[in-house]
């Protein structure tokens, strides 16, 4: 017999995310339910590939897309009553589950308080364990163990710039070994983000910019979005792994990241720190060198360049002894 071949599912799965983004074709992620790779529903697609794709797109994006005023305006028709008929298609569409939901589907009267609605506490139950680290957010999830030694990310030749990222150098050397989490949430996804440990949130320090996809069909483009974008970054203190940094990233559309959390009180994992008004966007969390251990699939399917979905509260992985 020949010498053993490398985890063939794995690099298939692999080849099949990377035709995703290089070839044009459909974006697959891993369900952690479904245990199987999956096509993403994409919100807007054809507007979204013309605009990072194509020449006379990339030239609306830098004049006239990217601006804050722009996803202001989508913004203000979120928030408008007429805005209101679009809710029904959109659950329809894309298979949601108004049972789920805190308030009857008929109660909301925008497509922003559809988009930024409370579930169920029993929708989203909270993984036990005393050392688990939970999912922020629903979304699909990627882990970088050593950011010093960051892999490419969803296209060749592109690397995580933390010191770019967070805009401060000290901050940045404190967690430059650590790892991240990279959450990202499609307009579909349940917008709101949670604590993942317990501990003493610090006041948010935003960070203002423009208001790029954070899509992988545009970051395949540029991850220099993820530090170009307004963002805001709150370190956690005394949490089971010492200090982390948990940064929202807004995108286009998305121009409001809204607080519900209070800076210096006390909070809980799970407990609920903010919000998205509408479109796709992320959370990324940094955490300190050896301090989390990945769950075993997020571990394999980010080792192989696949987002794994998973939904806030579950399983992301657990505090490193």
């Amino acid at each position: 017999m020949g010498p053993a071949r490398k985890n063939p599912v794995a690099r298939i799965s692999r080849r099949v995310y990377l035709s995703t983004v290089e070839q044009r074709q459909e974006l697959v992620y891993f369900d952690r339910y479904g245990q199987a790779l999956k096509t993403e529903g994409i919100y807007g697609e054809k507007p979204l590939r013309w605009t990072y794709e194509t020449r006379l797109g990339r030239f609306a994006l830098e004049s006239v897309i990217k601006r804050r005023w722009f996803s202001g305006l989508y913004g203000k028709w979120a928030d408008c009553g007429c805005s209101r008929k679009e809710i029904a298609p959109f659950v329809d569409r894309f298979g949601l589950a108004p049972d789920e939901f805190l308030l009857p589907l008929e109660s909301l009267k925008t497509f922003n308080g559809f988009f930024h609605r409370e579930l169920k506490p029993q929708a989203r139950p909270l993984a036990e364990g005393e050392k688990t680290v939970s999912f922020p957010a629903d979304g699909r999830h990627l882990f970088i163990p050593n950011l010093a030694q960051s892999k490419e990310i969803w296209a060749k030749g592109q690397k995580f710039d933390l010191p770019a990222l967070l805009g401060d150098a000290e901050t940045a050397a404190r967690f430059a070994g650590g790892s991240a989490l990279i959450s990202r949430l499609c307009p579909t996804d349940y917008h709101r983000f949670h604590f993942p440990l317990g501990g003493l949130p610090g006041s948010p320090r935003l960070i203002n910019g423009p208001l790029y996809s954070v899509n992988p069909i545009a970051l395949s483009k540029s991850l220099s979005y993820l530090w170009e974008n307004k963002r805001r970054i709150t370190e956690i203190h005394d949490s089971p792994v010492g200090d982390y940094l948990f940064l929202e990233i807004g995108a286009t559309n998305v121009g409001s990241i809204i607080d519900t959390a209070t800076p210096d009180a006390p909070v809980k994992r799970g407990d609920e720190k903010g919000y998205f008004k509408f479109g796709g966007s992320m959370v990324i969390l940094i955490f300190a060198e050896d301090s989390v251990e990945p769950a075993d699939d997020l571990a394999t399917q980010s080792q192989n360049g696949i987002e794994l979905y998973a939904r806030v509260g579950d399983r992301a992985g657990s505090v490193q002894a």
